[in-house]
């Protein structure tokens, strides 16, 4: 059965590949392109203010711990 299911997501990916381009041209014909990226952006800036804002939270607790 394994070996059925392997063969099955082989040909499902090759044709999400085939339908890759006309999915670029519906995003750039349509200027949603720019939604795409501005969320993507949005997402990306979140993680990383997220990150800093647990680098500041680590420091602060790792100063007290050496401080007691």
């Amino acid at each position: 059965m394994r070996k059925y299911s392997w063969i099955i997501m082989l040909f499902s990916l090759s044709a999400l590949a085939e339908n890759s381009m006309s999915m670029d041209e519906f995003f750039y014909q349509n200027q949603k392109i720019y939604v795409v990226v501005a969320i993507l952006l949005i997402i990306f800036l979140l993680i990383v203010g997220y990150l800093i804002r647990l680098d500041r939270k680590i420091s602060k607790l790792e100063k007290n711990q050496n401080e007691a």
